[in-house]
């Protein structure tokens, strides 16, 4: 992780942005990325850039006069919070609404009162891990969209849990335990559909997730972690 120590290049900086002039310089580095947007930072004298590329929605910065551009992570030394991965969470959010739940399997553990959608690859190494995050965590309902991106040809793996009977205990199985049912797929199962959605979306990696806010998380994270972003969505929702 790059942290931006900054005060040698923008130290107290009093002088406005130019937006206009951020806008041509910085894309003119950009190779085709399109900028959505300029604004201040809590740091004196940084902005962040806010661009879409091939990529998705990602984050760099500057100073005022874009004579300077940055690369990495924001970090509020104070609170800890990751600055870049919460805007970056904000402005590639999507409706939860809009989402095909009926292609997605679902597990529910408890009450089911906290809500989370993964798209996951049983052959992820760190989906796997981050099942084992998932396990600890009571009620929870999940819904799993299968991306099975990572070893294509297994993907009858994937096919197979949508057609077993309990398709809750065979994703868990595959996905947390490695058992993959034998037999293979006798269902019509949706995975090439998941895989058109999740290219539609701009998942690039597993595991994705998206909050009940929308909001889009990449990457695993600790059990506590996910937790207070799941308590906390109700109410920034």
């Amino acid at each position: 992780m790059r942290f931006l120590l900054l005060w040698t290049v923008f130290c107290a900086s009093s002088a406005l942005a130019d937006e206009a002039l951020i806008r041509r310089v910085v894309e003119s580095k950009l190779g085709g990325g399109r900028i959505e947007g300029v604004q201040a930072t809590p740091v004196p004298g940084l902005y962040e850039v806010r661009f879409r590329s091939s990529e998705g929605m990602q984050i760099l910065y500057t100073n005022a006069d874009a004579t300077h551009i940055l690369i990495g992570t924001l970090i509020d030394t104070k609170t800890e919070r990751n600055l870049t991965e919460e805007r970056l969470r904000r402005f590639s959010a999507i409706n939860m609404e809009t989402l095909p739940y009926e292609l997605a399997v679902k597990v529910q553990r408890g009450s089911g009162k906290r809500s989370l959608v993964v798209f996951s690859d049983p052959y992820c190494p760190a989906c796997k891990q981050f099942e084992k995050v998932l396990a600890t965590i009571d009620d929870i309902t999940i819904h799993y969209f299968m991306y099975p991106v990572i070893r294509p040809e297994l993907a009858g793996h994937s096919r197979a849990v949508w057609c077993a009977p309990d398709r809750s205990k065979a994703w868990i199985d595959l996905a947390l335990h490695g058992k993959a049912l034998s037999g293979g797929a006798k269902c019509d199962a949706p995975i090439d559909k998941v895989l058109d959605l999740g290219s539609k979306l701009g998942v690039r990696s597993t595991p994705t997730m998206f909050l009940p806010t929308g909001e889009r998380v990449r990457g695993g994270m600790s059990a506590s972690q996910l937790m207070a972003l799941l308590d906390e969505a109700p109410a920034k929702k």
